[in-house]
This record gives structure tokens, C-alpha cells and sequence, in this order.
């Protein structure tokens, strides 16, 4: 994964973190789930020890428009695609998170059948990147 990408995705599991942190009770697999990702996206000391992303101080933040919004889904799919598996609990958060975005709670699981075959096409993240966007703006209009 490119640099500025890695960034981005991290910026967006920061923000599915604090989403499921704000919840009452956080179900033992859904911390699996985060934990795994945290570990896949290779954060560092310097990642978590940010004022900003200080885990007391974390609070979700709703992207702002809709390109936002597509951003945030792409950079969910990087992430789940990181080891090549789709566990059933990822896609249950991915999908808790796309509701929370304004998507059909389906959308994540529809949207990384349709990439399935990224891997064996040989695509470039920014052939992904445009699968993904124009997927949701097909599947949202």
C-alpha cells in the first residue's frame, strides 16, 4: 500500500475505533476485529501516541460531504483487504460503519465481492480507488 494511502487508511481506522469506542458496550469480537486491523496496518508508538489520537480522547467524526464519505469506504476496504481474507466479523463492522456513514449496511459486502478478483487482475490501488468510487455511485444513486 502506497504511503499516502497507508495515512489515509489509518486516519479512517482512528475514526471506525472511536465510533465503536462511543458505543456502551463493545462486543469481544469487534475488539478482535480492531485489534487485527491496528496489527495489519502496522501502527507504530508514534501512531497511537498523538494528542489526537489519545484512546480517552478519540470521538467518531462524520465525513463531511459525500466525496468524504466514498473516501472513507475505500480506505475500509484497503483495510479489510489487507491480509486477502473477508472474515464474517469484518464485514459486520464494515457494515455498522458504512450505516453510520449514510450507506446501505450491504454496501460493504456487495462493494468487495465486485473487487474479488483485484489480486489476480494485477490492478494499481488507483484502478481500485476508481472501482470503488464509482461502485458506491452507482449502488447509492
Amino acid at each position: 500500500m502506497e504511503e499516502s494511502i497507508a495515512n489515509s487508511v489509518k486516519q479512517s481506522y482512528f475514526n471506525i475505533l472511536a465510533l465503536f469506542l462511543e458505543a456502551e458496550k463493545m462486543e469481544t469480537r469487534f475488539v478482535r476485529c480492531l485489534l487485527k486491523w491496528g496489527l495489519q496496518l502496522k501502527l507504530t508508538q508514534n501512531d497511537i501516541n498523538t494528542p489526537a489520537k489519545k484512546l480517552e480522547q478519540l470521538q467518531f467524526s462524520q465525513p463531511s460531504d459525500k466525496v468524504a464519505q466514498l473516501e472513507a469506504i475505500y480506505h475500509l476496504v484497503e483495510m479489510i483487504n489487507i491480509d486477502k481474507v473477508v472474515d464474517d466479523v469484518e464485514l459486520e463492522v464494515a457494515s455498522i460503519y458504512a450505516e453510520k456513514l449514510g450507506f446501505k449496511r450491504q454496501i460493504v459486502g456487495d462493494l468487495l465481492k465486485s473487487i474479488a478478483t483485484k489480486d489476480s487482475d494485477g490492478a494499481s490501488s488507483q484502478n481500485i480507488h476508481k472501482e470503488v468510487i464509482d461502485f458506491l455511485k452507482i449502488n447509492e444513486s
